[in-house]
């Protein structure tokens, strides 16, 4: 696995107006491969985060612009992905191992499984921020 400093990465968080300014825009397709390259997640993990179907997903060109909500939803994947990069120094198979274990504050979801909703992506980024500061379950 390529180490972390090798992917192109933004170096700061989209706010809440850069997520709204992008969603209206639509992102490119090739946007959910380079955000799922951050740490190696499968194109079913992608599909399933970004609220896709896997085949729909993988069927779309590179440079078609996805739905409003699933544009939404990769950004804040992207975030939530470099924070979870940030908190795990830069270990994508850590993050990657962590993103796949269930996990008791996700009531034994995997912190992926949450990502089916908005929510679910507030909740996984509370339990990295716990982590950031020595707050284990």
């Amino acid at each position: 696995m390529m180490p972390a400093t090798t992917i192109s990465r933004h170096s700061r968080p989209f706010n809440e107006q850069e997520i709204i300014s992008r969603s209206r825009r639509g992102v490119l397709r090739s946007e959910a491969d380079r955000v799922a390259r951050l740490v190696g997640l499968t194109d079913k993990e992608m599909a399933a985060a970004v609220g896709l179907s896997h085949p729909y997903l993988h069927r779309l060109p590179a440079d078609q612009r996805i739905s409003r909500e699933a544009s939404e939803r990769l950004s804040l994947l992207e975030n939530l992905l470099e924070h979870a990069l940030d908190t795990f120094e830069g270990q994508q198979d850590v993050v990657l191992g962590w993103l796949r274990a269930p996990l008791r504050e996700l009531d034994r979801q995997t912190p992926l499984q949450t990502l089916d909703t908005v929510t679910g992506y507030t909740l996984v980024e509370r339990v990295l921020g716990r982590i950031d500061h020595g707050i284990f379950g």
